[in-house]
């Protein structure tokens, strides 16, 4: 029950920790704003990774499909299109790069590492390739309100990230395609014996957190008011790291969209108060290294008492 509660509690002393250490700048209101506005994303990849890793894959390519999602949105927006039909295209451009990985995944019969990688290689080249290596600056600027306006005082990123949480939840508890996750994650071959489409479950899986991180790819460019072909680099550990804290295990079959929230959240606190106390981004990302190999050890050690 306390190994459930740890990633709770950390968050809570985290909160109060850096409210200590820096009362003046951290409970600012502008502060307070910045952390939901830039945790946003990673959040939103987070639960897609969340079905993606309950069902006992993985994916490694989130920050390239970040990336593609952003440029093919921006892209469209640069040459005249609609702002809701350049986001229409950049959600539509991640759910199509999680399919293909659904696809292979289930069709060639690889672990989900190997495909993933490999596609992280191929949708980074593409990406590149379409843009000349160029960002895409001719963006209208009411497209800005995406990633940093206001809605009832409240930042209007934190809205679509609630009523994206509270559909992924909706999801894994009440349809079958959630329950069909845990199944697939806990013993694929248990599911498919028990008549469970595995592999047309496991590519929706795959199609829905491509689509979530084709919405934070265009998040992440309505932030910087640009389409970058090199964003997102660095993001797939963070997300596959904020499933992980929040108790979501590695071997299938475990999690929740709380508890990713929290882990997310978590390593936003994480980032922003080391920057408050001026502490050296490059030991951030040793933190969040050393922060996996701990949670990880939790579950294991967890799983071992189970069993004995």
């Amino acid at each position: 029950m306390i190994q459930r509660l740890l990633p709770f509690l950390t968050l809570i002393a985290l909160f109060v920790g850096l409210s200590i250490a820096s009362p003046d700048h951290f409970l600012s209101k502008t502060n307070l704003s910045s952390v939901v506005r830039q945790t946003a994303v990673i959040n939103l990849m987070a639960l897609g990774m969340t079905l993606v890793i309950i069902s006992g894959g993985i994916d490694l390519s989130v920050g390239a499909i970040l990336a593609m999602g952003g440029l093919m949105g921006t892209m469209a927006m640069a040459k005249g299109q609609p702002i809701l039909v350049g986001v229409f295209l950049g959600v539509l451009t991640g759910c199509l790069c999680g399919f293909l990985n659904g696809f292979l995944t289930t069709r060639l019969k690889i672990n989900p590492f190997i495909v993933t990688l490999g596609t992280l290689g191929i949708l980074r080249g593409t990406t590149l390739i379409i843009s000349n290596g160029l960002p895409v600056h001719e963006i209208p600027a009411a497209f800005s309100y995406l990633g940093e306006g206001n809605l009832v005082g409240v930042p209007f990123v934190l809205w679509v990230l609630v009523i994206c949480a509270v559909v992924v939840h909706v999801i894994l508890e009440h349809t079958r395609l959630g329950r069909y996750a845990f199944s697939i994650g806990s013993n694929p071959d248990a599911a498919y014996y028990a008549g469970i489409p595995v592999a047309f479950h496991t590519t929706a899986v795959y199609a829905i957190c491509g689509m979530l991180t084709g919405l934070g790819g265009m998040i992440e460019a309505s932030r910087l008011m640009t389409g970058q072909p090199t964003a997102g680099q660095g993001y797939e550990l963070q997300a596959i790291a904020a499933v992980v804290i929040g108790g979501g295990s590695l071997r299938g079959g475990e999690g929740s969209v709380i508890g990713t929230l929290v882990g997310a959240f978590i390593m936003g606190l994480l980032a922003n108060g080391s920057d408050l106390l001026g502490i050296s981004p490059y030991l951030q990302q040793a933190i969040i290294g050393a922060t996996i190999i701990l949670a990880v050890s939790f579950d294991e050690l967890r799983k071992r008492k189970m069993v004995h």
